[in-house]
Parts: C-alpha cells; structure tokens; sequence
C-alpha cells in the first residue's frame, strides 16, 4: 500500500475474517467498530458507541480481541495493541459517517481532476449514497463555494474541533 507521509509505514491488510470477528467482539459490548488497521506492528483498533467509549470499554474490549488473536496465533512477530475511541477529529471512514456527521465542520482532502489533491475545511452540507459509493456535498469556509466530492476521490476526512 502506498505510505500517506514520508516514513510512515503503510497500513496491511486485515483479513475479513479478523475483521468480522473484531465487529462481533464490539457487538457484545454495545459498541460499533469503527476501523481496524495494522501499520507496522501496531494493530489499532477504533471503537464507537452512541455515549461515547470510556476507558472500561477499550479495556474489556482489548482482553476479548488480544484472546482471539492469541487462539488465532495472530501475527508473525510481536505487535502492540491499540484499543481507542476515534476522538473529537475522528477521521471519516465509511459512507455512514458522512452521513451522521452532515452539518460538522470537516478538513476534506480530495484528488482534483487534474490529479492534484487539495484539502478544504468546511462543513458537510449533505451525503448521497447513490449511486455507489456516494457523494459529500461540501460548503468551504470562510468561501462559501459548495463543492460535490466523490467518495472515491476524498483521500483523507476528519472532523475538525469546534469550540
């Protein structure tokens, strides 16, 4: 995969089979998995919840997940576990996501026709999911220009802080 910044490690792939299993162990504590990653030798695991995700949650959370990696003989050399919420700059992985957070302000960084990228701050107007895999209709501050991304191209989303 290709590396985001310079020297950092690229994210492996994580079998679906993980994954599910991941989601299932999230399921059993009232949480939802929000992305699982592994870079380098860490294995990040993101955690959400209606109320928010405490330290209890990641703590039970991580037990269940290091068991099942443990039964499973996950990995071929050590690697750290990482259990957390996605935080108050969650960054936007699926189409759900766009969806629940319209009307927050984002930092959006897209390919251009062009090929170039560029990133904007604004807030998400709107989310289309049709047709697949959707599009996010964006209000750039302090400009007001409205702009209509395609899933596809955004290559970073996050939520920025309002305070």
């Amino acid at each position: 995969m290709k590396d985001v910044k310079s020297g950092e490690k690229s994210s492996q792939k994580i079998a679906p089979e993980l994954i599910a299993e991941f989601e299932s162990i999230a399921r059993a504590s009232d949480c939802e998995l929000v992305h699982a990653e592994l870079k380098g030798n860490i294995l990040r695991v993101i955690l959400d919840k209606e109320e928010g995700i405490s330290l209890g949650d990641c703590e039970q959370i991580a037990k269940h997940v290091s068991a099942y990696l443990d039964v499973v003989d996950f990995g071929k050399s050590r690697y750290v576990l990482e259990v957390s919420s996605p935080g108050l700059d969650r960054q936007l992985y699926r189409p759900r996501d766009y969806a629940r957070f319209v009307g927050r302000l984002a930092r959006v960084t897209y390919g251009t026709a062009e090929g170039k990228k560029r990133t904007v701050v604004g807030r998400l107007q709107g989310f289309a999911p049709e047709p697949a895999p959707g599009a996010v209709t964006v209000v750039e501050e302090p400009s007001g220009e409205e702009l209509s991304l395609r899933l596809e191209d955004i290559k970073l989303a996050r939520l920025e802080i309002e305070i």
